[in-house]
């Protein structure tokens, strides 16, 4: 367990007293932002509709390592799209009551026509275009919670990776309303707003990442994927 709390403490009766994030507390954005800076050690805490969540310390197999295979399967589309853009872990500013940190972003560049865009700070001011979260004790939460904040929000996919249920949930935005995407017939599921970004569901639950990464370069390969790389190009980008 991460200790958080500073060797020489300020009284909490002194007006510079700021106190802990703890989860369940429910806070405005800005006090959420002035509480987690004043805890530098503190790895990650999200402001979901209005409500803290302080993540635990995670463990290798249930998170980190399907969070490193998920990962690498957006970078290898994201070095091979320019204009794209893909974040580990940020913080995003979606609205004033809702400040959650992904697991993985996946966004068109703001040049490029994106809806986010990095603000004065560094962070990222919007709805990027794909949320990507690794789901495991966090499962209600990225469900439910999150999946509301990040529909009203305009995020146009949202993919949630329950390992401990071996499966993929990936949601497009239609409507004003989330539509779980199907696999095709060769058990894939292809991005409706990121050409190309083809993703093999029981390949990616069973740890086989050489089929992950050998479909995803046919997704990279096709036409639909090309096209959208000059559209890219053709903008300011």
């Amino acid at each position: 367990m991460v200790n958080t709390s500073p060797q020489n403490p300020t009284p909490t009766n002194s007006p510079s007293y700021i106190p802990p994030l703890e989860s369940g507390d429910r806070l405005t954005r800005p006090e959420f932002e002035r509480r987690y800076n004043a805890m530098p050690n503190l790895k990650k805490a999200e402001l979901i509709e209005g409500v803290v969540h302080v993540t635990s310390p995670l463990r290798f197999e249930p998170h980190a390592e399907p969070h490193g295979n998920l990962m690498g399967w957006l970078w290898s589309y994201k070095v091979a799209t320019p204009g794209v853009r893909l974040g580990d872990n940020p913080t995003v500013r979606l609205d004033l009551d809702n400040e959650p940190q992904p697991d993985a972003i996946l966004l068109i560049n703001a040049a490029c026509g994106g809806l986010s865009y990095l603000g004065n700070d560094g962070y990222v001011e919007g709805s990027p275009e794909l949320v990507a979260e690794v789901a495991a004790s966090s499962a209600t939460k990225d469900l439910y919670d999150k999946k509301r904040a990040y529909r009203r929000n305009g995020i146009q996919e949202y993919i949630v990776w329950q390992v401990f249920e071996s499966t993929v949930s990936w949601f497009s935005l239609q409507n004003g309303e989330y539509v779980a995407l199907t696999p095709n017939a060769s058990g894939i599921i292809q991005s409706q707003v990121f050409p190309g970004l083809w993703l093999d569901v029981s390949a990616l639950v069973t740890d086989n990442m050489q089929q992950v990464l050998a479909v995803l370069q046919k997704g990279l390969n096709s036409v639909e994927h090309q096209n959208f790389v000059q559209q890219l190009s053709n903008t300011v980008c």
